[in-house]
């Protein structure tokens, strides 16, 4: 799986967000990813790497592609 570049990313329904980093969850040993949007109130989220990555298909936002871009 390819590395995260930290740095704010767009998500496909189109607020921002900054990527802080990886981390590992302690059990399962699962890739997340730890960022903060860049609106309301700017609390930590974290999400496992591979959906972080993962690409959508939403028609209803007439939109096909990656969740994020940097």
């Amino acid at each position: 799986m390819p590395e995260i570049i930290k740095g704010r990313y767009r998500y496909y329904k189109g607020k921002d967000y900054l990527v802080i980093g990886e981390a590992t969850h302690s059990e399962t040993r699962e890739q997340m990813v730890l960022y903060i949007p860049l609106y309301g109130d700017f609390r930590m989220i974290v999400r496992p790497k591979e959906m972080f990555l993962g690409e959508v298909d939403s028609p209803e936002h007439n939109y096909k592609g990656p969740r994020f871009r940097l």
